[in-house]
């Protein structure tokens, strides 16, 4: 168990990044809530076996990243949610690539934020997990058991629909 007074000085540093994690992990802010909770439960319960010499930050994301994949199983079969890499690859050689990195450049970060909440769990989950939790994809294939090169795919697909949905929402430039 924690010291009481140094695991509260962590949650009240960590708390909103925790929620931050776990609200694009589950796009609900009422689940987040109550994701966020249980995750610094867990981690209060298990604090014996954090060790100092790794960022607190990586130890309790990675609570938050199990736990909300958890949630999102518990919601309808890990199959269902993440589809079959056949498919997706048979998708993605349909559409026109695109590129997150030319998204991300743009300024509007609620315009991304607010298409991001706009994707389907099975895109949203690994395209959270690699760009905004940093984590790799051997560590996300793992997470969501499916192959690496399907969290390859699943991340290209996530990124095109954000290209898409962000061109939605922009308006075009009027011409003088």
């Amino acid at each position: 168990m924690a010291n009481n007074a140094a695991f509260e000085i962590l949650y009240r540093e960590y708390y909103v990044r925790v929620f931050g994690l776990c609200r694009r992990l589950l796009n609900s802010p009422q689940q987040a809530e109550d994701a966020t909770q249980e995750v610094f439960m867990r981690a209060y319960k298990n604090f014996n076996k954090y060790k100092s010499e790794q960022p607190f930050w990586q130890w309790i994301a990675a609570i938050a990243n199990h736990h909300c994949i958890d949630v999102l199983r518990k919601r309808t079969r890990s199959e269902a949610l993440f589809g079959d890499e056949a498919d997706e690859l048979d998708q993605l050689e349909a559409d026109n690539p695109g590129i997150l990195e030319d998204v991300l450049s743009m300024e509007n970060v609620a315009l991304v934020n607010q298409a991001i909440t706009q994707l389907p769990e099975k895109y949203r989950v690994p395209l959270v997990l690699a760009y905004f939790n940093q984590s790799s994809y051997d560590d996300i294939a793992a997470q969501l058991e499916i192959s690496r090169n399907h969290v390859g795919v699943l991340v290209l697909r996530a990124k095109q629909q954000l290209r898409h949905l962000i061109e939605q929402q922009t308006p075009e430039p009027s011409q003088s």
